[in-house]
């Protein structure tokens, strides 16, 4: 019997090369369900917390008629993964909704990023006065903050957001992305995502943080940001951190190096080192060239602009 409130968790720790590979095929089966984060976070004397360990790698499954057989099918898609490279077992336990809250509550603590920007759980006080709070509380969307490809993100946006200017947040998650560029100085900033929990969270984030009034989020990928009631809209900053094969095709199929403008910057993230060149090449042939690169551990983002 379906209870929409129940979910299984499914999850694996493993190395961040290897994190990629799993998350696609956990995506498979549990579409918009599946995190990324650093498994452990150590607590440091000032109160902030430092992302350490191997990658856990989690999918959510909606307890309902087709639970054992979706279960049964990831556990034969891990075992093919694991004839190429061994993998730990995964873990099951079921999650109530509160629950996926209470359990991340324990976990995290507030995290520094780049210069000027620091991740800090919604019901914690900001260690650090002199950075940007993002006050975050995930709910079953993702983006904590803790993996490489957020941290790196959002150094990107610190480096490349301008006073005034609208942002387009691709794949939003918690919202974390577009929340960071409203409160360094955007005006505005358009956020999809193909899950419609994740717009629900987004748009609680936005005005916890504050800058709802700048925050619209919609449910969609591309697509939703060239009709309305988002869009058609261009933008000089726009971010994408999602899983690489989508970037790849996002970019050769759906169009998303229009949503820039002439002199825009376009972010992409969730990239491992091996995949880059990859996204790269995807970004050449929509008329992208290479602007900034970063790397933490085996993870790679992108800003490339209009040639």
């Amino acid at each position: 019997m379906s209870d929409p409130t129940r979910w299984l968790e499914l999850s694996l720790e493993v190395d961040g090369e290897l994190a990629e590979a799993v998350a696609e095929v956990l995506a498979r089966f549990a579409p918009n369900r599946v995190a990324i984060e650093a498994s452990h976070i150590q607590d440091q004397p000032d109160g902030e917390g430092v992302p350490t360990g191997p990658v856990r790698v989690a999918a959510y499954l909606p307890v309902d008629e087709d639970l054992e057989a979706t279960r049964q099918r990831i556990e034969e898609a891990l075992w093919h993964l694991h004839v190429i490279r061994p993998l730990p077992q995964p873990t099951y336990r079921f999650l109530q909704e509160q629950d996926w809250a209470e359990a991340w509550k324990h976990a995290y603590r507030p995290i520094a990023v780049g210069e000027r920007l620091m991740i800090v759980p919604a019901w914690l006080e900001n260690p650090d006065p002199q950075r940007v709070p993002l006050l975050l509380d995930p709910g079953m969307a993702f983006g904590t903050g803790t993996h490489p490809t957020t941290q790196m993100c959002l150094a990107e946006v610190e480096r490349l957001v301008q006073p005034g200017m609208t942002v387009l947040d691709v794949g939003c998650g918690s919202g974390i992305l577009s929340i960071a560029a409203l409160k360094l100085g955007a005006v505005r900033a358009l956020g999809v995502d193909t899950d419609p929990q994740a717009v629900a969270v987004a748009q609680e984030n936005a005005a916890r943080n504050g800058v709802a009034e700048g925050f619209r989020a919609a449910v969609g990928s591309v697509e939703a940001l060239r009709q309305p009631p988002l869009g058609p809209v261009k933008a000089p900053l726009v971010l994408a951190n999602i899983l690489a094969p989508i970037l790849v095709r996002l970019l050769d199929e759906e169009g998303l190096a229009d949503l820039l403008t002439p002199d825009g910057a376009l972010v992409l993230s969730g990239i491992l080192e091996n995949q880059a060149e990859d996204v790269l090449a995807a970004a050449r042939r929509a008329g992208l060239a290479l602007a900034h690169r970063r790397q933490m551990d085996d993870w790679v983002t992108l800003t490339v602009k209009p040639m």
